[in-house]
């Protein structure tokens, strides 16, 4: 078991009673701060007959209306902005991928309180003020570079800036300055392992002991292959652009969910359908509420990420409350002739493929009205120059396994070691050419 440190036992390990109560001081304090500085929400409040004399603790939340991506692109760039321009001292924002980009303001309050949050994190994950923290994140925009920065500076440990590419240099920096916990991508994270052993250096050659991994959803397979390449511990962390970024919720030694750092986000899990708040323990979509963000603080924020959250007793001296990691998400999810298909379970059933590597692609596409469902692995090297049976035989064991698994067939084609291209930020597992508008 990994050494359990704690960054700040008083918030980390408070009583229910004592953070409840905390919670409810603050989304009092918060709620009035947003009806004051953002017209947008103070609509969407009046428009459910709300106002902040209506919240009087934390078990009031309910009656605030939601927010949701359309509505932070709706009023983008400074509709949901709280603070003058002038208080703000940084932006960060989303890729624009999937529409109009959004943008996340930040006060210097804000910032700090981001740092502690990924502090925790990199506490949590084993590191102090010896370690040597290597971030292969993206800077820039993306908050993975700049939040794990900042919070590696917290701790006090040597930090290296390294962003994501140029990996032979990243592996040399390793080497050379004794890097002991990586911060990366999960599929980089694979990459710097694949490339590793391209150069010939075993992973007790490397100082490395952990790794925090998140920005891209992750099977336990691929953490356990992650961990065998690089010979560390590897810890999930979570986070989004609309709640500050990587550092909301973290993994402990225990490597069984992430406490939220919920004496900054209250979660909650809804019915995706009716809104409807669900007890612990069901699977539903989680919503967010910042409850001291200054600059950009949301409400009720719907992540479309589908999870569960448990109070159970951890080991590690914690009472956060726990997120599983997602399960999938409401609004990604693919529906491939009728069935609703998760990328995340195709992951899990490859990884569990001795001959497969964690890199594989779906493509989804529709002939006339009919869907067509690929799915491109790559095998291992001595696999690909075998025997045309055996990789026959491997070819009708996945489509086997996946239909098994979705109720629906795939076509699966082996491919060539390194045919798929590689990522050095977040992997497109997904290819989807419908025309689905």
């Amino acid at each position: 078991m990994p050494e359990n440190k704690i960054w700040d036992e008083k918030y980390e390990c408070m009583s229910r009673e004592e953070m409840k109560k905390l919670q409810s001081e603050k989304l009092v304090k918060q709620v009035r701060h947003v009806w004051d500085n953002v017209p947008y929400y103070k609509k969407l409040m009046e428009e459910k007959g709300v106002t902040p004399d209506d919240i009087q603790s934390i078990d009031d939340l309910h009656k605030l209306p939601f927010l949701s991506k359309a509505d932070l692109r709706d009023a983008y760039p400074y509709g949901l902005l709280a603070k003058p321009l002038s208080e703000c001292v940084r932006i960060h924002s989303t890729s624009g991928t999937t529409g109009k980009r959004v943008v996340a303001f930040y006060t210097q309050n804000d910032v700090d309180m981001w740092e502690e949050c990924t502090a925790r994190a990199i506490t949590a994950a084993g590191g102090g003020k010896d370690d040597v923290c290597h971030v292969a994140y993206g800077y820039g925009l993306f908050t993975g570079g700049m939040g794990l920065h900042g919070g590696s500076h917290k701790v006090g440990c040597l930090t290296l800036p390294m962003s994501s590419g140029s990996t032979e240099r990243q592996i040399q920096f390793m080497q050379d300055l004794g890097s002991t916990i990586l911060c990366c991508t999960p599929s980089y994270a694979a990459y710097i392992g694949e490339t590793v052993a391209e150069m010939g250096i075993k992973p007790e050659e490397l100082k490395l002991k952990a790794g925090i991994f998140g920005a891209e959803p992750w099977t336990e397979e691929m953490r356990q292959e992650i961990e065998r390449m690089l010979g560390i511990k590897a810890y999930d962390i979570y986070g989004l652009t609309e709640s500050s970024g990587p550092g909301v919720a973290f993994e402990c030694c225990e490597q069984n969910g992430m406490h939220i750092n919920e004496d900054h986000f209250f979660a909650e899990i809804i019915d995706p359908d009716t809104g409807e708040q669900l007890p612990e323990g069901s699977k539903g979509e989680l919503v967010f509420t910042s409850l001291d963000k200054e600059a950009f603080p949301l409400l009720r924020y719907r992540t479309r990420d589908v999870c569960v959250l448990s109070r159970e007793k951890c080991s590690c001296g914690r009472t956060l409350v726990k997120m599983a990691k997602p399960m999938g998400r409401t609004d990604d999810m693919l529906i491939i002739k009728g069935v609703n298909v998760f990328p995340s379970q195709i992951e899990a059933g490859l990884l569990k493929m001795s001959n497969a590597t964690p890199n594989y692609q779906i493509v989804v596409d529709r002939v006339g009205t009919t869907d067509t469902f690929e799915i491109l692995v790559e095998v291992s090297p001595d696999m690909f120059s075998d025997t045309v049976k055996t990789f026959e035989e491997l070819q009708k064991k996945i489509a086997g396994d996946i239909h098994s698994m979705l109720g629906i067939r795939a076509k699966i084609k082996l491919v060539e070691p390194k045919s798929i291209p590689r990522s050095e930020g977040k992997a497109v597992r997904v290819v989807d050419k419908r025309k689905l508008v």
